[in-house]
């Protein structure tokens, strides 16, 4: 009975770490050992803004001002967007600005690594800024980036993401609240050196950093955690801002988490033995921020099996089938009502699931090379 309870208790700690104790635990590092930005070098003067695409016709007029917008507030910036060999009508409506943007037109699909090779090697501006289709850079708070790299260490910066949708429906309002949570954590971990990994959703990094990424693995976690493990910083721009749609669907956003996690844990299992060499504070953030969250839906299920055998030891045959019940039908009402709390909880552990599956796939050998929109981030 009291290794199930430890096992329990273990289980529980696991899971809270990353958003409870790891947090905490950063606020007394900053509070220390805080790591300032040190300007000592002039601002960047050329930019690039690269963007791949697969049939975004719903989206692509919107994209094509945004990236316009963002050019005439940075001055010197170069367009550049790879078409993942849409057939929506997306490639007709890029060719028509085919002398204002620099374009790769697919034939066949390749998936976004391969895209974000073929567009960092059609460039040489000094800064590229990477972005995703269904996401709109704010072109005045754009301008707060070059200050980021006057800082010789800082070899990437990854912005600021904010979802306009929160209150579409309960899906969208827990992943808003749990982005809102990841934001503030990202900040604690620049404030005290570096972040784990930036976000394709926008990012920027000096171009001579810039690594050819395997075609099959994840290109903003490759391209960041490859910075990083080079020796320079990798920082939050909380002024360097961006605005999305978070899914509305929870089966959407179930399959967009098992993709992304198999392909972050793929390339968690190539840059491992180059992490493992950092200093062991970084070493430290990357286990708790990334590692423990990969695999919080085991614990999980861990975590109940033991609940469960300790009503059974402690009570008996009866108490423990009425548990089970009770846990079942607390699933099956929170998956079915938008009950209070409950299905918020509900929606955290299907998130939590979805990962671990993705871990799995990972474990398998599935790669995930080429992807498929999220319909529900569409407006």
């Amino acid at each position: 009975m009291i290794f199930l309870i430890a096992v329990f208790l273990i289980c529980v700690l696991l899971v809270l770490h990353p958003y409870v104790t790891y947090p905490l635990s950063l606020m007394v590092v900053r509070r220390f050992w805080p790591k300032p930005l040190n300007p000592t070098l002039p601002e960047p003067t050329s930019f690039a803004v690269v963007c791949c695409v697969y049939n975004e016709r719903e989206v692509i007029d919107q994209k094509i001002e945004n990236m316009r917008a963002v050019r005439d507030s940075l001055g010197d910036c170069q367009l550049l967007i790879h078409s993942d060999a849409s057939s929506d009508g997306t490639n007709e409506v890029l060719q028509s600005v085919a002398g204002e943007f620099t374009l790769s037109l697919a034939e066949g699909r390749s998936g976004k690594s391969a895209g974000m090779n073929r567009l960092l090697s059609m460039t040489k501006a000094e800064v590229v800024i990477y972005t995703d289709a269904n996401v709109m850079i704010d072109p005045v708070a754009v301008r707060n980036l070059p200050r980021y790299f006057r800082d010789r260490d800082v070899g990437c910066v990854t912005g600021h993401l904010v979802y306009e949708n929160a209150d579409e429906s309960q899906t969208a309002k827990v992943g808003t609240l749990y982005w809102k949570h990841e934001e503030w954590v990202k900040q604690l971990e620049s404030d005290t050196g570096s972040v784990m990994g930036a976000d394709g959703s926008l990012f920027a990094i000096r171009r001579e950093l810039h690594r050819p990424t395997p075609a099959d693995i994840i290109d903003d976690f490759f391209t960041s955690m490859s910075i990083l493990c080079s020796g320079y910083r990798l920082v939050r721009g909380d002024d360097f801002v961006a605005y999305e749609r978070a899914a509305t669907v929870r089966g959407d956003e179930f399959r967009r988490k098992v993709r992304i996690a198999c392909r972050a844990f793929n390339c968690h299992r190539l840059l491992w033995p180059k992490i493992a060499r950092l200093d062991g504070l970084s070493v430290y953030k990357y286990l708790s921020h990334k590692y423990l969250r990969w695999l919080a839906g085991y614990f999980l299920v861990v975590g109940a099996a033991a609940s469960a055998m300790i009503v059974l030891g402690a009570f008996g045959v009866l108490p423990f089938v009425v548990y089970l019940l009770v846990l079942a039908a607390a699933a099956f009402a929170a998956d079915r009502f938008d009950l209070p709390v409950m299905t918020s909880l509900w929606e955290i552990m299907v998130a939590m699931w979805a990962t671990a599956i993705g871990v799995y796939k990972s474990l398998r050998g599935e790669r995930f090379q080429t992807w498929t929109i999220a319909s529900s981030t569409r407006k």
